[in-house]
């Protein structure tokens, strides 16, 4: 079956249909979309275009292959394989990210961090490298790095977007405080904590 091209919307969604599959009790063979929704909160007619985006093995009546459908979701979005992916930015969140284990289950592994702290060159308490920044081109074609994190200061952030994409790296996510421009061929991702967690605490005031 081909690669089909479905909304970032639906994209976004995916990974939260996987996650709930995996919580279902062992033995369990089949799910509805319907069951889907009820469990996430969402809408059936919403899960079922979803689904039916990237698959037609659901059957009146009975619903999802749990398993089938989870390894479907899984090759979709990637995590059949293995992608490489840096950070640039060695301080707390960078470290924390660069040591977190969980990536690996979405079929990421996190190789290195690099910065231009001497202080800060070295290896993270699993072992994991932390380069000078200069070695980010070498590191990268080395590796086959095509995915990558920023997590430096908002005044670096846009340069380093840059020498990632220069060093051809496609898919960037971007914790630094500032919104940054997607070179050409370069998908980047703005991830603002503080902005999310007043959203959410916006949103727990009026509940």
């Amino acid at each position: 079956m081909g690669k089909k091209t479905i909304s970032p919307a639906v994209l976004d969604r995916l990974p939260t249909y996987l996650a709930y599959l995996k919580t279902l009790p062992p033995g369990t063979r089949y799910i509805s979309a319907t069951g889907i929704a009820k469990a996430l909160a969402m809408g059936e007619v919403s899960v079922r275009k979803d689904l039916s985006a990237i698959c037609d093995i659901g059957r009146p009546k009975v619903g999802y292959s749990v398993s089938e459908l989870a390894e479907i979701i899984e090759a979709f979005l990637g995590y059949d394989r293995t992608d490489t992916a840096i950070i640039a930015g060695a301080g707390k969140l960078g470290r924390a990210l660069l040591d977190y284990e969980g990536f690996r289950a979405y079929g990421i592994s996190l190789a290195a961090a690099f910065d231009n702290d001497p202080a800060l060159w070295g290896k993270t308490e699993s072992g994991k490298p932390i380069l000078d920044v200069e070695n980010l081109p070498v590191f990268c074609r080395e590796n086959n790095v095509h995915v990558g994190i920023i997590a430096v200061p908002a005044s670096a952030a846009q340069d380093i977007c840059s020498k990632m994409a220069a060093c051809g790296i496609r898919a960037i996510m971007n914790f630094a405080p500032t919104h940054l421009l997607s070179p050409p061929g370069v998908t980047v991702r703005n991830e603002n904590i503080a902005t999310s967690l007043a959203q959410l605490c916006k949103s727990a005031a009026e509940i």
